[in-house]
């Protein structure tokens, strides 16, 4: 009989064939450590795994007591249990397919390859591609990226082939403290490895100027508690932020803290499969043990002559040695390291302040902005009014108004929204400051609210608010479920239909999830509309 292994991971391939006899000839042993018949490289898998013995004419597998198990047809093995192995059975241990088949012989005795052994190794490797459906996900190894930066590495269970675009992002889908929460994350893998799925996390501690406030509650969570053998859900990739979307012969990658994660994805991707592009990485970081994959980066640099790789440090620790840039990215130093920047295509990730900056500088350099794209891990932070009392008192005593109406109102029953002839003039109408306010249209009635109300329909919750929380932010409040995704109003799965005046801040809606004709219709993205006056119904 022949053993064949495959890691899902790496891609490696080995051999062994296993003999006949009883006794410790006949017996074949899987594991990490190098005594090991056959050896699998990898943390998941424990030093002495499992074994393979013949006994009484028949192959048995063992698990040895492993840390993380085995798995024989995608069931799990029990400890210590002898299982009878048949030809085409598959073992799944750890992020190895190992493939038990026969060996055949020529009519001289000697062993020759059978012909269909093309066939069997496709089997290994044929998997079913990851499709928009939410996915269940096993962590396979969780990596120490610097002090307060971990990657965790997933598989698919049962096992699929992650396909998504390099920069695009994820959602989790997590039960913390008896409560369901989802939050975003950047794929920081590439799919040119599709075998697992990456995540790279920061720890966030409480905010300088308030350090009474509750640290990140998901990236500490996942920190805490997700171990290998862990399982979580996710849904299908999303988002635009790639550079398969403006395709472009030469890059400029620039990025600050944990924004380098869709940028990793695209330079491995990039690397990986030997693509055409010219490529500068420019990232900045707060001090030298800060730098996410440092050494991989510099690997890149020196394996690729295509890929340039720049890190500029704002501090030193005492005893850190560093001999690259220093300070903020600005005018003199871009310069230095791209010289062509007007040449090239910019992709920006970060903090705020960070993209901003960038943005800003770029700009003043008549940068052709078209070639320019960023992605933000947060919505920009609200100035909040101190409370719903200071706003009513504000308004009665003009210091603050309402945003203006168009000068339609509401239907009597949701879902029977009827374009109107003037839908684009509603649409328009209505901006001020850094926000746009969208009425959607209605029989021409003017409203008599003063303070935006969110109604419930299904569940019959009617909430006053002051306008500066968005609608799924509302509905959360109020233990009412709303469809969500990245929470940021790029991945479009919170749009939904509503009846009533909502706004927008500055940049969205994003027109690739609504379009004129969803406007029309009354869709919106309830993670960033935010009521702006009057009832606002919403159907669940």
């Amino acid at each position: 009989m022949k053993l064949k292994s495959l890691s899902r991971q790496t891609g490696e391939y080995q051999e062994k064939v296993l003999i006949p006899q009883a006794g410790i000839r006949g017996e074949c042993s899987i594991g990490r450590d190098p005594s090991c018949d056959l050896i699998l490289n990898s943390p998941e898998v424990s030093g002495v795994h499992s074994r393979i013995i013949f006994h009484d004419g028949q192959y048995y597998f063992t698990d040895l007591g492993s840390t993380n198990g085995s798995r024989i047809n995608s069931e799990e093995a029990k400890v210590n249990q002898n299982y009878v192995l048949k030809l085409d059975d598959i073992i799944r241990i750890g992020g190895f397919v190992l493939l038990l088949e026969e060996e055949e012989s020529n009519d001289n005795g000697s062993r020759h390859k059978p012909q269909d052994d093309h066939a069997a190794d496709l089997a290994l490797t044929q998997l079913s591609q990851w499709t928009e459906d939410d996915l269940t996900v096993r962590c396979t190894q969780v990596i120490d990226e610097t002090p307060d930066v971990k990657t965790f590495r997933f598989v698919a269970e049962p096992p699929v082939l992650f396909t998504y675009k390099p920069g695009q992002f994820v959602t989790l889908d997590l039960l913390i403290n008896g409560k369901r929460v989802m939050r975003s994350y950047s794929i920081s893998s590439t799919p040119s490895r599709p075998h697992t799925l990456e995540i790279t996390v920061k720890r966030v501690p409480p905010p300088a100027d308030t350090p009474d406030a509750p640290p990140g509650l998901v990236s500490n969570w996942l920190h805490d508690t997700i171990a290998v053998g862990s399982q979580i859900k996710l849904s299908a990739p999303m988002g635009k932020f790639t550079c398969l979307a403006n395709p472009s012969k030469k890059l400029l990658l620039i990025s600050a803290g944990s924004g380098i994660t869709p940028m990793m994805s695209m330079s491995r991707w990039i690397c990986d499969t030997a693509t055409d592009i010219d490529v500068t990485f420019v990232h900045s970081v707060r001090s030298p043990r800060d730098i996410i994959f440092r050494q991989e980066l510099e690997l890149m640099a020196a394996r690729y002559s295509n890929f340039k790789l720049a890190v500029t440090t704002t501090r030193l620790e005492p005893g850190q040695a560093w001999l690259g840039y220093m300070g903020r990215l600005n005018e003199s130093m871009l310069q230095a390291i791209a010289p062509d920047f007007r040449d090239r295509t910019v992709y920006v990730c970060g903090p705020d302040s960070f993209m901003q900056g960038v943005k800003a500088m770029l700009e003043s350099l008549d940068f052709p902005m078209q070639n320019y794209s960023e992605e933000s891990f947060g919505s920009p932070k609200k100035s909040r009014k101190s409370s719903k009392a200071e706003t009513k008192t504000k308004s009665a005593s003009g210091g603050i108004t309402p945003a203006p109406s168009t000068g339609f109102g509401i239907r009597s029953l949701i879902g029977k929204l009827q374009p109107s002839s003037n839908t684009d003039e509603s649409v328009t109408n209505g901006h001020r400051a850094a926000a746009s306010v969208i009425s959607f249209p209605t029989s021409p009635v003017t409203s008599t609210f003063s303070e935006p109300v969110v109604v419930f329909t299904k569940s019959g919750k009617e909430v006053s608010c002051d306008g500066e929380d968005s609608i799924l932010e509302v509905a959360k409040q109020e233990g009412v479920e709303l469809p969500c995704g990245c929470g940021m109003g790029v991945c479009g799965k919170c749009k939904l239909r509503i009846e009533g005046n909502v706004k927008y801040d500055d940049g969205h809606p994003d027109p690739k999830f609504v379009s004129d004709s969803d406007r029309e219709k009354g869709f919106v993205l309830t993670c960033v509309a935010k009521p702006s006056s009057g009832r606002v119904l919403i159907e669940a």
